[in-house]
């Protein structure tokens, strides 16, 4: 039986579809952009299990509006070039839904992206080298379901290295660790809950590589996309409420404390 419309998993692959403009070398590898390969990915492995759509940086409102993110569970976020062109409301629109319960992963350069800096609260700084290294990516938790049918290495012949130190918090859950040709080690995939969202930080996947079209990685990705989506009926953010005693079920609304303008009374507290 095929799942119902209110089933699937929405989704929404965001590219910044730079690269693939402007560098032929990486229009050669990925002629149809990163994002139509990682959403093609996705819908590979799940099927219709999913409803999986693309967007750009350079749609109108980066094709993030109030209206789109309604009518998602998961955003898929891949960018490197121009993290700076990305506007701030949009990355505050984005982030005021994550933390309602909109699932995030972000892939590889996404590090450093606007809206994975906000919610990590971090420079999310590391060290590099684009140079063909080899990358094993390591289970560090093979329970848990985004290692589900991938292989303990995951092994990518041609990559960028990232390396350690990563400047990020404490992951709620460290899934894969890889190790690189030159020795390094890097924290390649990770979980965070910020509010009522979870956010799955991946990093294989180059502009100048192939990756995208690997199997395991694609699998990874498939799986973090499930992963992510909330469980919570409807979607909203966290509220401060005031309880009454003996009352542990009613929260009543609450707006903050209320600044006197009564001058009598603020100079009796001076």
């Amino acid at each position: 039986m095929s799942p119902s419309p209110s089933d699937k998993v929405r989704v929404l692959v965001w590219g910044e579809n730079r690269h693939e403009q402007i560098e032929p070398h990486v229009a050669a590898i990925y002629p149809d952009g990163m994002h139509n390969t990682i959403a093609a990915g996705i819908s590979e492995n799940l099927g219709e299990r999913a409803r999986v759509a693309t967007t750009t940086l350079d749609e109108p409102e980066h094709g993030l509006t109030e209206e789109v993110l309604d009518d998602l569970d998961v955003l898929v976020w891949w960018g490197h070039a121009a993290h700076g062109e990305v506007a701030d409301d949009v990355v505050e629109r984005v982030h005021r839904h994550v933390l309602s319960g909109l699932g995030l992963v972000v892939l590889h350069s996404g590090h450093w992206s606007k809206i994975f800096g906000k919610l990590m609260g971090t420079t999310c700084t590391l060290r590099w080298r684009s140079e063909q290294d080899r990358e094993l990516v390591w289970t560090v938790d093979p329970t848990h379901p985004i290692t589900e049918g991938v292989p303990n290495p995951i092994i990518i012949d041609a990559q960028e290295m990232y390396g350690e130190t990563f400047d990020i918090p404490a992951p709620d859950e460290l899934i894969f660790i890889s190790s690189f040709s030159g020795g390094e080690v890097f924290r390649s995939g990770c979980t965070f809950r910020r509010g009522h969202g979870k956010i799955f930080f991946f990093s294989p996947g180059d502009q100048d590589y192939p990756v995208y079209y690997h199997q395991d990685v694609r699998r990874v990705i498939a799986n973090g996309v499930q992963w992510v989506k909330s469980v919570r009926p409807g979607r909203s953010l966290p509220t401060l409420l005031r309880y009454e005693t003996d009352d542990f079920f009613n929260g009543h609304g609450y707006a903050g404390p209320i600044e006197s303008h009564d001058e009598e009374a603020d100079a009796l507290a001076n």
